[in-house]
């Protein structure tokens, strides 16, 4: 029988990914200028989000691998026991790649392949973890793409304030470590629920 994907192994990578980002702003945002801290906090906002990203694929892939029951009752089709990570994977992404839109859309997401019920969703779906959601992925686009349409989305996400870039906010009392610290708390969350 091959292998069970660890949910709680990807959890505990993305926590560690995450202290890294934290660990290396702390070390090269000090004697930087203004604008290179914000261009610093404008890669570490990218970074988070993109391991925030391979969390929530890794936990859709194991979730499928540990019971391939989970996508049989949302897709109606049955599927053999075992599957691979590689095939579990190519079930969730086809031939393109993982994407969702913010907090809602990774919710709607989720739920193409797990059950409302599934502690993947109601951990995603849980009120502390809102706001981070909304804004990592917000102020990751914003920090990317530097369009009109991204630092809209960016601007409802933090309520409207003065944003000249994503660093500029997130280097700002301790914004983007209260992110980092949400994101830590969810994924300690699906950790501990995760049977494997």
């Amino acid at each position: 029988m091959p292998r069970k994907k660890s949910v709680k192994g990807s959890a505990q990578d993305f926590i560690a990914s995450a202290d890294e980002v934290t660990a290396f702003l702390a070390a090269v945002c000090p004697g930087q200028t203004d604008q290179r801290v914000s261009w610093l906090h404008n890669y570490a906002i990218i970074r988070l989000y993109k391991q925030f990203e391979s969390l929530m694929l890794d936990a859709l892939v194991g979730a499928i691998n540990n019971d391939t029951a989970i996508i049989t009752s949302t897709t109606g089709v049955k599927f053999p026991k075992h599957l691979t990570d590689e095939i579990c994977e190519f079930l969730i992404v086809g031939t393109g790649y993982f994407d969702f839109k913010g907090r809602d859309g990774l919710i709607k997401t989720l739920k193409q392949f797990v059950p409302d019920a599934h502690y993947l969703v109601a951990a995603v779906k849980r009120a502390p973890y809102r706001e981070a959601l909304e804004r990592v992925s917000a102020l990751r686009n914003f920090a990317a793409h530097e369009s009109d349409q991204s630092k809209r989305a960016a601007l409802k996400t933090i309520g409207g304030q003065r944003l000249e870039s994503s660093g500029s906010w997130l280097k700002r009392g301790n914004r983007f470590q209260g992110i980092v610290d949400r994101l830590k708390a969810l994924a300690a969350e699906i950790e501990n629920a995760a049977p494997y």
